[in-house]
């Protein structure tokens, strides 16, 4: 009886064994199951997660042109031009300037591909500007140009190039007549300017006009009397037959023009003389005439009584 018992205990406890290690089994199993799902959805979040990134990381490789870089420069006539065109997120896309009125390719990247010395390329890291420049502008360089980026379909930004034009004048006209002994003053005016000349030499004839040994003789420089008009001037105190000729006034890469200086004895030459034209002011024979027309029609018949008598 005490053997059953005993028996029968041990029967117990290796059933409780089997038991709990069933239901080890199945806890295990079923917390597996969960863990192994959750991680699944994990691991997409995460997968999901790398892809945008990478495509964030395309799309802000993409190059494109800064809003900043300007669509139109301005620049005077025998200066130099600077078109700048801004670039983010080049990469090792290629730039190239072209010059649309003859589609000449002018630049790649830092080479040129043009014989005119005047035009040359550069590439600023700090800011990334690929700048074009223009070097003695002339008039025919005015026009659009395109800055242009290795990419398919190729990009491009254009900028359009005005060439101003300064005007160099005198005013009075080409010629100015003055009296022997008085003081005249040439002066030279420079308008439509987007900055002044660096200096302004004054010629008399074909020798220079020095600013401290002609006796009498007075240089004022260029200055400004507004946005875009400077003025020089030449001043000849008790003017004589010596100072009478031609005088050139050649701003800095400008054009030069001359007027001729007459010196006159007191007398007056016939353009100062007659203002006026007759047509303005009537003669005393544009009068008379009239008058004594007008009497020859009254006294013809009376003489023409006295002959038939």
């Amino acid at each position: 009886m005490k053997i059953s018992s005993e028996s029968s205990w041990r029967a117990r406890f290796f059933l409780l064994l089997v038991l709990f290690h069933l239901s080890g089994s199945l806890a295990y199993s079923h917390w597996g199951q969960h863990r192994g799902s959750g991680g699944l959805k994990h691991s997409t979040r995460r997968n999901m997660g790398r892809h945008r990134r990478k495509d964030a990381l395309l799309a802000a490789e993409v190059p494109y042109f800064d809003p900043t870089s300007p669509t139109h420069v301005k620049a005077q006539l025998g200066s130099s031009a600077y078109l700048p065109c801004k670039i983010k997120n080049l990469g090792n896309k290629s730039v190239s300037w072209v010059r649309n009125r003859d589609a000449h390719i002018l630049s790649v990247d830092r080479y040129t591909f043009i014989a005119d010395a005047r035009f040359a390329a550069w590439h600023e890291p700090v800011t990334n500007t690929w700048t074009l420049q223009v070097k003695f502008v002339q008039e025919r360089d005015a026009g659009r140009y395109e800055c242009q980026v290795s990419t398919e379909p190729k990009m491009s930004h254009f900028v359009e190039l005005t060439v101003v034009t300064p005007r160099v004048t005198i005013p009075g006209g080409s010629e100015l007549h003055v009296r022997s002994g008085s003081t005249v003053t040439i002066k030279c005016v420079v308008s439509h300017a987007l900055h002044p000349p660096n200096y302004v030499f004054w010629y008399h004839e074909d020798e220079r006009v020095p600013e401290s040994s002609w006796t009498g003789v007075e240089q004022a420089p260029l200055r400004r009397v507004s946005t875009e008009t400077s003025v020089a001037t030449l001043t000849i105190n008790s003017v004589s037959h010596g100072h009478a000729g031609n005088y050139t006034c050649a701003p800095a890469a400008l054009t030069p023009i001359s007027v001729i200086l007459h010196v006159l004895n007191g007398e007056r030459p016939a353009a100062m003389q007659h203002g006026t034209s007759s047509a303005s002011r009537p003669s005393v024979y544009n009068i008379i005439t009239p008058i004594a027309a007008h009497i020859s029609s009254l006294l013809l018949p009376v003489f023409c009584n006295v002959l038939h008598r």
